[in-house]
């Protein structure tokens, strides 16, 4: 999630198991870039977990550090949205062009591409917005359209039992502002929280009700899932998925160069709890790598660019070094 303006904001032991014929030394780079990205969370007295799967030709292995632990993950979880609306366009209960209402019932805060605008946008221009820029009132729109309830059931279906989503962007926020659960503020009252007093004390962003949870584990394995085809009926609604998914703006932050990858990222800043995630997979020579990645942190609004750019530079290493190792 981008970061919006004031305090109160948003953006969005390590385990090498590997190939029984491979010998030791190549273990020693990615468990070096491991141990550098482990290192940025103990200053910050923070909470990281990370797991990449590696499905090579002579046999899957694994980089992981506290893989299955929930953390707030934000906007990687939209990638349960986009699936779950084109899921609704195979049973021929939605279309990717029909028309949505850009309109102040599902406006959000943090809207790159739909902030300020009205009028009707093609769902598969919504879509991509939701998962290039992030775009919040993008997802509300899709969230309203699909509904929630059919997104958690293919986060069941997928059989990935510690993820949690949000009703809506909006909502949360307003659960976090102080809200009741199920609440929802209304754009001029979401408004109002973010420029002023908040109408009950912040909640923490890891709470039971309205919160986008998952742990690092699980969003390895949704897109083990999805990009093996084990989830769409048709060839057509993967490829929609795959296209959609290359465009998350933090792939190529993190992903090596002229690497095919697809995924989605997430953040926040809430009241000194911060949050920086993704789920992705990239394909190497033809190997499939799935990961998925999860920092979280207390601190000033200060922690947090220094804290982004050493992630982004010290995930891209650890990516970097199992694409060497795959040779």
């Amino acid at each position: 999630m981008p970061q919006l303006p004031r305090r109160r904001a948003w953006l969005a032991a390590p385990a090498l198991m590997p190939i029984a014929a491979r010998a030791q030394e190549t273990d020693a780079a990615p468990r070096a870039a491991l141990e550098a990205l482990i290192g940025l969370a103990r200053p910050l007295g923070g909470k990281l977990g990370l797991r990449v799967t590696v499905d090579a030709p002579a046999g899957a292995w694994h980089l992981a550090h506290e893989e299955a632990r929930p953390l707030f993950v934000g906007s990687a979880t939209k990638s349960f949205i986009l699936a779950a609306y084109l899921l609704a366009v195979e049973r021929g209960e939605a279309s990717l062009t029909e028309q949505w209402e850009v309109e102040d019932a599902v406006r959000s805060p943090s809207s790159a591409i739909l902030e300020g605008l009205r009028g009707t946008m093609a769902a598969r221009f919504v879509l991509e917005a939701m998962i290039s820029h992030s775009d919040n009132t993008a997802t509300d729109m899709a969230m309203k359209r699909v509904g929630v309830d059919a997104v958690r059931d293919v986060i069941a279906r997928a059989g990935l039992r510690d993820v949690r989503v949000a009703s809506s962007t909006r909502r949360m926020v307003s659960y976090l502002a102080g809200a009741a659960p199920g609440e929802d503020l209304g754009w001029a009252g979401v408004q109002a929280a973010m420029a002023g007093p908040l109408p009950q004390p912040p909640r923490p962003v890891m709470k039971e009700h309205e919160s986008m949870i998952a742990s690092p584990e699980a969003l390895a394995a949704w897109y083990r899932l999805v990009l093996s085809g084990g989830l769409f009926a048709r060839q057509e609604s993967l490829d929609e998925f795959q296209r959609i998914s290359a465009m998350a703006t933090i792939l190529p932050m993190v992903v090596p160069p002229h690497t095919a990858s697809y995924g989605k990222g997430g953040s926040i800043i809430w009241n000194d709890e911060n949050a920086l995630a993704i789920g992705a997979q990239m394909r190497v020579r033809g190997v499939a790598v799935s990961f998925g990645f999860a920092l979280n942190w207390s601190g000033g609004p200060e922690t947090v660019p220094p804290t982004m750019q050493a992630v982004v530079a010290r995930l891209r290493a650890v990516l970097a070094a199992v694409t060497a190792r795959i040779g």
